[in-house]
């Protein structure tokens, strides 16, 4: 594959059916009363949902230590969904090893990120998103 790319920060995600989540919790609340707007969802009510590295994360931009995520080893078939709206955002057929120390991912599900470039570090990097909430979910890179 001449394009391959690995996002950072996975273990803000939540491992498809094998886990079950608060943010799973919350989205599954929301769906039946429609009552979340997630991309209006308040600061105040980030900090509530999340815990502190997945709001550090997700919503401040963070960066999780290389190497720390329980699902940089994870094996099982599923999809990894965002910690804040529980969407799925990839498929376990999509993940391999990057040997960075990150859960990487060479595909997203159609229409779960979305892109834009960030300067932070002086030098252009594509930054994902999740669709329906805004979590941050890492950077892609070309190898």
């Amino acid at each position: 594959m001449s394009r391959r790319s690995w996002l950072q920060r996975l273990s803000t995600l939540a491992f498809g059916p094998a886990a079950a989540t608060a943010a799973q919790a919350a989205a599954d609340t929301s769906a039946a009363t429609g009552a979340t707007d997630w991309q209006r969802l308040p600061d105040e009510e980030w900090k509530r949902r999340l815990n502190r590295d997945q709001y550090r994360v997700l919503r401040r931009e963070g960066t999780e230590p290389a190497f720390s995520s329980a699902l940089n080893d994870e094996k099982r078939a599923g999809h990894y969904h965002c910690a804040g709206c529980a969407l799925p955002l990839f498929s376990s057929d999509a993940k391999y090893d990057s040997r960075t120390g990150w859960p990487s991912f060479h595909t997203a599900l159609p229409g779960a990120v979305g892109t834009r470039t960030d300067y932070r570090i002086f030098v252009p990097r594509t930054e994902y998103h999740c669709m329906r909430c805004g979590g941050h979910q890492g950077h892609v890179f070309d190898d």
